[in-house]
């Protein structure tokens, strides 16, 4: 091969060479949007109020509360108002809480509601479905509940009766 074919092909693959796209960076996939930030919520949905006494209704939400299916009973503390509970896995507090006498509220009345373990109010489709099923249960479960004080308080006073009887005898 003479000189000038060297030289030529050299300049053919120099421009073919120009032509080429550089190489390639890796490309890094772009950063994602910073997270929208979701305001806490201020009220729990699903909470409701019953007319009825703070605490029959205390005593018929724990008796609803351990026989429904996926209801962890974790703890109670009736001087809170406050059951602690499992729920589709997440932990909650059922709170019953006496409402104020006064011109909308006539009869004595209880709400009922439900916060995070750190007391914030929850809005998510679990805790409204399990407050709708209370609303729902409750009213029966009160008056079982109020059945079934009275007749322990009736079998007590029987058993006074009886115990008095025999101290005469």
């Amino acid at each position: 091969m003479s000189m000038r074919a060297l030289v030529s092909i050299f300049c053919i693959a120099l421009a073919i060479a120009g032509c080429a796209p550089p190489p390639r960076t890796p490309e890094l996939p772009p950063e994602p949007p910073p997270p929208i930030e979701v305001p806490a919520p201020t009220t729990t949905r699903g909470r409701f109020a019953i007319e009825a006494d703070k605490n029959d209704t205390w005593n018929a939400v724990g008796q609803i509360l351990v026989r429904t299916p996926g209801v962890t009973y974790e703890g109670r503390a009736q001087m809170l108002d406050l059951y602690s509970i499992r729920y589709r896995g997440e932990p909650w507090m059922i709170l019953t809480r006496s409402l104020t006498l006064s011109d909308s509220i006539k009869k004595t009345t209880t709400e009922v509601t439900a916060t995070t373990p750190k007391g914030a109010p929850v809005d998510n489709d679990a805790v409204a479905e399990l407050l709708a099923l209370l609303e729902r249960e409750l009213p029966a479960e009160i008056e079982s509940v109020k059945a079934q004080f009275a007749a322990e308080k009736k079998a007590k006073e029987k058993a006074k009766k009886q115990k008095k009887k025999k101290s005469k005898k």
